[in-house]
C-alpha cells in the first residue's frame, strides 16, 4: 500500500480492531497488514457521507407517480390530436391524479408545505432540484386544468390548450427524478448516472401506457408504449445491476436486490399478458369480457413492477450511501488506475500539499 493509500484509508474509514489506536499515537511500521483489507468501517460505525433524509413510502412513490403522470399526460394529448376521446379522458384522469399524489408525498417528505414554496422563489438552471420543482408546479397546473375542463364540461378550449402543455412536459416528467438522484454524493445513485435515466424512463412507459390498459383504452399507441416500456426498463434494469461497478452489488443483494427481483417478475409479466391480449382477440373473437380482464391484469402488473423498481433503486442508492465499502473501495480503484497510469494523486492526503 502506498503512502498515499494509507493516508486516505485514515481519513475515510477506521480500521474495526479489537485494539484501536487511541488519538495522536503513530502508525508503526507494518501494522496495517493485521487489518482485513475486505472490512470498511467509518469512525463510530458513522457513514462517510451524509445519507439523504428522504423517507419510505415518501420518496419511491414520489418517483413512481411523477413518472406515471408525464406518461399519461402525454398519451391524453395523442388522444386529442387524434380524436380518441377515451384516451384523452382516461390519460387526464390519471395524469392529474398522479400530479396531485406526487407533490402531496413530496410536501409530505419535506415536512411542510412552506419548504416546496421556497424552492419556487428562484430558478437554478444548474440545479436538478430547482429544475425538477419548476417542472412539477407547471405539470400539475396544466394537468389539473385538462381535467377540471374533462369533468365539467366548461372551457373547452383552455383545457385542450392545458392538456397539450401538459402532454409536452410530460418527457420531463418521467426523467428529472433520475438526474436529480444521479446528482448527490450517493455512490449507488451517482455512479449511475447513465442507466438511471433510461430506468425510469422505461418504468414510466410501462406504468403510464399500463395505466390506459386498466382505465379500457389501452387498445392501438398504449399497449405499444407499455411493452416497450416494459422492455427498456428490463433491460436498463439488467445494465445497471451488472455494469456500474461496485456499486452493482446493492441492485442486487438485500432489500433493494428482493425489491428489484419482485419487480422483474411483476413487468415480465405484465408484458407477456399485455402481448396476450389481441392473441386472445384472434383465438377467441367471443370473450371480449375476458380480454378485458386479461388487459386490466396486464397494466396492474406494469404499474406494481414500476412502482417496485422505483422502491429498489432508491433502497440501492441509500444501501450504499450507509456502506462506507461504496464510497472507499471506488475512491481506491480510481486511485490505483491514476497511478498505473502515472498520472499524479488529485487529491493529496493532508499535511503533504504544496505550499
Amino acid at each position: 500500500m502506498t503512502g498515499a493509500e494509507r493516508d486516505r484509508a485514515d481519513g475515510a474509514a477506521a480500521p474495526a480492531t479489537s485494539g484501536a489506536r487511541r488519538p495522536g499515537r503513530h502508525r508503526r511500521r507494518g501494522e496495517q497488514e493485521l487489518v482485513p483489507d475486505a472490512e470498511f468501517r467509518s469512525y463510530h460505525d458513522r457513514p462517510i457521507i451524509k445519507p439523504p433524509v428522504w423517507k419510505v413510502p415518501d420518496v419511491p412513490a414520489y418517483l413512481y407517480l411523477g413518472g406515471t403522470a408525464g406518461v399519461a399526460a402525454s398519451l391524453a394529448a395523442l388522444g386529442d390530436l387524434t380524436g380518441r376521446a377515451g384516451l384523452r379522458r382516461s390519460g387526464r384522469m390519471v395524469s392529474a391524479g398522479g400530479a396531485v399524489a406526487s407533490v402531496a408525498f413530496l410536501i409530505h417528505d419535506l415536512g411542510r408545505p412552506e419548504r416546496f414554496l421556497n424552492m419556487m422563489r428562484v430558478i437554478k438552471p444548474t440545479s436538478p432540484l430547482s429544475v425538477g420543482s419548476w417542472i412539477l408546479a407547471p405539470f400539475g397546473t396544466a394537468t389539473g386544468a385538462a381535467a377540471a375542463s374533462e369533468v365539467t364540461g366548461l372551457l373547452p378550449g383552455t383545457g385542450r390548450a392545458a392538456g397539450l402543455a401538459a402532454g409536452v412536459l410530460g418527457p420531463a416528467m418521467t426523467t428529472y427524478t433520475a438526474v436529480l438522484l444521479a446528482d448527490t454524493a450517493v455512490p449507488g445513485w451517482h455512479e449511475a448516472y447513465r442507466e438511471l435515466p433510461f430506468v425510469f424512463a422505461g418504468s414510466a412507459l410501462a406504468a403510464g401506457g399500463g395505466s390506459a390498459l386498466v382505465t379500457g383504452y389501452g387498445d392501438g399507441p398504449p399497449r405499444r408504449v407499455a411493452v416497450a416500456g416494459a422492455a427498456l426498463e428490463l433491460a436498463a434494469t439488467h445494465r445497471l445491476e451488472t455494469t456500474i461497478g461496485t456499486s452493482a452489488r446493492a441492485y442486487r443483494t438485500g432489500r433493494a436486490g428482493r425489491v428489484l427481483r419482485a419487480a422483474r417478475a411483476a413487468t415480465v409479466a405484465g408484458a407477456a399478458a399485455a402481448l396476450a391480449g389481441p392473441v386472445a382477440d384472434r383465438v377467441a373473437r367471443r370473450a371480449p369480457r375476458r380480454r378485458r380482464w386479461l388487459d386490466a391484469a396486464a397494466g396492474l402488473l406494469l404499474n406494481a413492477g414500476s412502482a417496485a423498481t422505483r422502491w429498489g433503486v432508491f433502497d440501492a442508492g441509500m444501501a450504499t450511501a450507509w456502506d462506507p465499502a461504496y464510497t472507499v473501495v471506488p475512491q481506491r480503484e480510481r486511485l490505483r488506475r491514476r497511478e498505473a497510469a502515472g498520472a499524479p494523486d488529485a487529491d493529496p492526503p493532508a499535511g503533504r500539499r504544496d505550499g
